[in-house]
């Protein structure tokens, strides 16, 4: 089980990676935005509320992100580990 969530949390940081990327490359284009909504939600709060750093706020969107996408990934991991008959933990 631990090695499912490690697993997903790696998933989960590239796709959150790939997606800043491509938001970066295509312009801050609005499909892209759209993936991105947990962690720039969670962005947009921590900068209203203390005023830090955008940086910082890069970070937290990073990292939200990265745990939704990661939760995802281990959802999917895991079903895929229940369904397929012989896998030993």
């Amino acid at each position: 089980m631990k090695f499912r969530l490690i697993i997903a949390l790696a998933i989960g940081g590239l796709i959150s990676t790939a997606l800043l990327i491509m938001e970066w490359l295509t312009d801050h284009s609005l499909v892209w935005l759209a993936w991105q909504m947990p962690g720039i939600s969670a962005a947009y709060l921590f900068w209203g509320a203390v005023g830090d750093s955008v940086f910082l706020g890069v970070a937290i969107d990073w990292l939200v992100n990265a745990v939704v996408y990661g939760a995802a990934a281990f959802a999917v991991l895991s079903i895929v580990y229940i369904l397929k008959p012989g896998i030993s933990s």
